[in-house]
């Protein structure tokens, strides 16, 4: 007979004394009495990962973020112990595990401060409801510690003081404040001391991170499933940690089409083709560059994915060819949801297939999407994603499209609690089965990721080109990504600054917003002060809601117009830049786009500045978002800077007020750096780069430089055929020397640099080129001290009267 109904409620249970310990190569189990098992795995000198089990064995190791091509290795390991400790020793790690508990402490290895410490460190309690535990850490925050990372979320750059919860979610309007939104990127960076680390929680059931919100100096966090399963990556460097935390979740396959970041236009919906060729004629007319033309949900039958509404579109094929033959690119919408219908092939052949989600009980997971009632495809299944791949045959190979456009992936499901799928839907989680709370915070990646392996597969030779609203870590592997429906605020205007900045700090570097705001409708102020931000963007993309107006670059008067058309020439004119910042991204996890405390540490005014960022290595930005201003105080990080339209120098490590009226915003160029520029186009490709200019700011010391360049498109690249030219700048008070470095063997196809010399010091006397004086006449030197010089040059020495 049962006599108690009462649920025990255990509360938060800890481990107990360490019992065991033994050591596999990489990796050291260490036991407790009550059955806890804590296993320390070290991948690199500079990165610990630590997993606990509550049930003494482990489950299937399996994440979808970390990606196989994460560097592994280590120059030293030492295990040893004293009568409190076991201790754990790197080249850059010492990890110390309390024999009673558990609990840890890490402390630089070169000067043995402490980096990061255990409060109560790891704890559980059990969950009744749905098995399993909810796991918990939590740790010390130290003196002046500044929290950064998350992913998008729309607050203040660093995160002290707040609590945030990661459950992927569609938000339309969001706002300051709003949490959850559209991604979950569970890593933090900590930075105290002038030391910084990272922390990534891999774990994709619903979390939640503390940052001294509930308790004055605790951090902590947990999930709602799952093991506590988190990563320690130190620097001390924060932009080492990034780029470590990058390379563990994957940097970009490919470098993307140039022409992807040039600008876009996008609207909710360009429709039928004579709008969509009104549009595109506007521009070319006009003279505003743009490479991208979009189509929303419109284009489809009755929005069914895969399909063309024949009304709006009868030769879809044509139209996309003549777009290109224009310079434009097509790129097109596709969401999760498939619309219920049996005359609908790709719904038949799902169904079929038995591709679609279920609920736990057996029925279809059926929800309400934009064609009405669907079914949706389970991207977890790796058969399903290989269908789902295959489908863009027809979009990519055969029509033409040149992008894809992913939406709604959260999943995002109308007139429901909670604007997704139940808790109870299940997923096939690569032959590991679970439920949709632990599939959630995935499902709009893998979606991403079948779209992207479809795209790679129908665009060849050519890069494939993705976007996703919804985002788990590592999906920066393969697409890019925005911030979701905003709105046409000044507010909306500086989240969008903060957000680009955090994402990039969390490894999503080709990230831009809804430029103009999606919802509402801008004022031609506003709308042109946007644009000023997003051209600093490595995603450039107007986007919005068209029952709210026009908003292309025209929709606002002639004076508009012409301030948004001189901001997109200047951002064709850095894509050689920008595509340099692209390559460093790719190949080492350098984010494009650096809040000021990334790009100095060191200096504690950098630690809670919102506005000013620096865009690749050199460039320092800082929007204007307020109507009415005719310019605006902001920080200058320490070093000197160059105004990018009068040349005045400034020393940084203060605030200085900056003068810049509506056809204006705040730029600074880094003393000593070397700008590379293309001609303004009106699309890439369109005209044959014969010159490369280089804009050379005078640095009394050495500073240097770099400048990418490919073919621009395709695989080359990956055999070598690539051009990096490495400078140096070397400035004495009457001199200043220009070293190059060449690898690669791609032919660019210019002969000559154009070089601008800024803020020279003295009047130029005389030019050597590899040692040998050079004519005046020969090299064309005018009186803005520009000349052309052989881009084959190794030595350049400028001498000063």
């Amino acid at each position: 007979m049962i006599l108690s109904t009462e649920l025990e409620h255990k509360g938060d249970l800890y481990p107990s004394k360490i019992i065991s310990y033994r050591k596999d190569v990489d990796t050291l189990y260490f036991t407790t009495e009550n059955f806890v098992v804590l296993q320390v795995t070290v991948r690199r000198d500079s990165v610990l990962r630590f997993r606990y089990s509550t049930k003494t064995i482990f489950d299937k190791d399996f994440s979808y973020a970390i990606t196989k091509y994460a560097s592994r290795g280590f120059n030293h390991l030492e295990i040893t112990d004293d009568k409190a400790h076991y201790i754990i020793t790197t080249s850059k790690l010492i990890c110390k595990i309390a024999k009673a508990d558990l609990r840890k402490s890490i402390y630089d290895a070169k000067d043995g401060k402490l980096i990061c410490e255990d409060e109560l460190g790891f704890h559980w309690e059990e969950s009744y409801e749905f098995g399993g535990d909810i796991v918990k850490m939590s740790k010390v925050s130290q003196d002046s510690e500044a929290y950064y990372g998350l992913g998008d979320k729309p607050v203040h750059v660093n995160l002290k003081g707040k609590r945030f919860e990661n459950w992927v979610t569609d938000s339309y309007a969001y706002g300051r404040g709003s949490d959850p939104i559209y991604k979950s990127i569970p890593f933090y960076i900590g930075l105290h001391h002038t030391k910084s680390y990272g922390i990534f929680f891999d774990n994709t059931f619903r979390s939640f991170f503390d940052f001294c919100a509930e308790r004055r100096n605790i951090t902590s966090y947990w999930a709602e499933g799952g093991e506590m399963n988190y990563y320690f990556i130190y620097g001390p460097n924060m932009t080492d940690v990034v780029a470590s935390y990058t390379d563990l979740t994957g940097k970009p396959h490919q470098l993307p089409p140039l022409w992807s970041l040039g600008y876009h236009q996008c609207k909710w919906s360009y429709y039928p083709e004579s709008n969509v060729k009104a549009v595109t004629s506007k521009f070319r007319e006009l003279k505003i560059p743009c490479d991208a033309i979009y189509l929303d949900i419109d284009y489809m039958d009755g929005f069914r994915c895969f399909t063309w509404n024949k009304e709006y579109f009868p030769d879809p094929k044509r139209m996309v060819k003549e777009l290109l033959d224009d310079g434009f690119k097509t790129i097109a919408i596709i969401d999760p949801g498939i619309k219920i219908d049996l005359d609908y092939p790709v719904f038949k052949e799902a169904l079929e297939k038995d591709y679609f989600c279920k609920r736990a009980d057996g029925p279809y997971m059926k929800g309400k999407v934009w064609p009405g009632e669907c079914y949706f495809p389970d991207y977890t299944d790796p058969e399903v994603r290989e269908w789902w791949s295959g489908l863009f045959k027809e979009l990519i190979q055969d029509i033409g499209v040149r992008g894809v456009w992913n939406d709604m992936n959260e999943p995002a499901v109308m007139d429901v609690p909670g604007k997704t799928f139940p808790d109870d839907v299940r997923h096939n989680y690569e032959g590991l089965r679970c439920s949709h709370r632990k599939a959630h915070n995935i499902y709009g990646m893998q979606m991403a990721r079948a779209t992207y392996q479809g795209l790679k597969k129908y665009s060849y030779p050519k890069r494939p080109f993705v976007i996703t609203r919804a985002a788990y870590s590592g999906t920066q592997r393969y697409t890019s990504t925005w911030t979701g429906d905003n709105v046409a605020t000044w507010d909306h205007l500086n989240i969008a600054n903060i957000q680009a900045q955090r994402l990039s700090m969390s490894g999503y570097s080709f990230v831009g917003s809804d430029i103009g705001g999606f919802a509402e409708q801008p004022n031609g102020e506003l709308f042109a002060r946007w644009i000023q931000l997003g051209i600093f963007h490595p995603f450039c993309r107007t986007h919005s809601s068209g029952d709210h107006g026009d908003q292309e670059p025209w929709a606002f008067g002639n004076n508009i117009t012409d301030i948004v058309r001189k901001f997109i020439e200047i951002r064709y004119q850095l894509l050689p830049y920008l595509y340099t910042s692209f390559w460093r991204y790719a190949e080492e996890g350098i984010p494009i786009l650096k809040s000021l405390v990334l790009f100095d540490q060191a200096d504690p005014h950098t630690h809670y500045r919102n506005d000013e960022f620096i865009f690749g290595e050199k460039i320092l930005a800082c929007p204007i978002a307020e109507p009415n201003a005719k310019g605006r105080r902001m920080y200058f990080p320490i070093g000197e800077w160059y105004n990018f339209w009068t040349n005045e120098l400034i020393e940084g490590g203060e605030e200085f007020w900056v003068d810049a009226d509506l056809d204006s915003m705040p730029i600074f160029v880094k003393a000593g750096a070397i700008i590379p520029k293309y001609p303004v186009q009106q699309y890439v490709g369109e005209k044959e780069i014969k010159e490369l200019g280089l804009d050379v700011y005078y640095k009394n010391g050495k500073e240097k430089s770099q400048v990418y360049e490919d073919a621009q498109d395709g695989y080359d690249y990956k055999k070598g055929r690539f051009s990096l030219r490495n400078f140096k700048l070397i400035g004495k008070k009457k001199s200043i020397t220009i070293q190059q470095f060449k690898s690669g063997k791609f032919i660019t196809p210019y002969k000559n640099f154009k070089i601008k010399l800024n803020g020279l010091p003295f009047d130029i006397d005389k030019i050597e080129v590899d040692h040998e004086v050079t004519d005046f006449a020969k090299v064309k030197i005018n009186g803005d001290n520009t000349f052309v010089v052989n881009k084959e040059f190794t030595k350049l020495t400028i001498f000063g009267k």
